[in-house]
């Protein structure tokens, strides 16, 4: 047999076949990768460290002065967004704003916020974790505190909160 032969029986896709059909699998793959993907303006500097000690200061500022909306503007507003706190799983902005709308009603009195020993840790270019310290205070005196956890995400909208998770310190036992 010569190798014409061995062509001209072989059943099944040609070359050519195989060919066009890898690369149509090779177009699927970098389409649907290229759906998938993050676009930043290249000249921003999206990383998050920066960024979590301007929307710290932001929302401590927003937080002491009353501005609900401002203090929210943090989270990622999505369904998946969670806030684990003493009253259990919220999710959603909605659920966030409800949990802390009587802080901010009119005659609500607020201690004054502030943060402390924040760590920042990038996991990828699209997430980061966040554990810090939150302090209400009143004239110097602490009136509670915590630590705190928040997963951000980079989002067209830039670092987003997706989920905080904040615990308050036990009382002091009383002597």
């Amino acid at each position: 047999m010569d190798d014409s032969t061995i062509h001209s029986d072989r059943s099944g896709p040609s070359r050519t076949a195989v060919a066009g059909a890898l690369l149509a699998a090779q177009i699927l793959l970098v389409t649907a990768a290229s759906g998938c993907r993050l676009e930043v303006e290249p000249e921003e500097d999206m990383s998050l460290e920066p960024h979590v000690a301007l929307m710290l200061e932001s929302s401590a500022e927003a937080w002491n002065r009353g501005d609900l909306e401002v203090f929210l503007s943090d989270y990622q507003d999505a369904p998946s967004t969670t806030f684990v706190g003493s009253g259990g799983v919220l999710s959603g902005v909605d659920e966030i704003r409800d949990n802390y709308a009587p802080k901010f009603g009119p005659g609500a009195e607020r201690d004054s916020l502030r943060f402390e020993a924040v760590q920042v840790r990038t996991l990828n270019p699209t997430i980061g974790i966040v554990t810090a310290r939150w302090i209400l205070h009143d004239k110097g005196v602490v009136r509670a505190a915590g630590p705190f956890t928040l997963v951000m995400r980079l989002t067209r909208a830039g670092w987003k909160i997706t989920h905080d998770h904040s615990s308050t310190d036990p009382a002091p036992e009383a002597n």
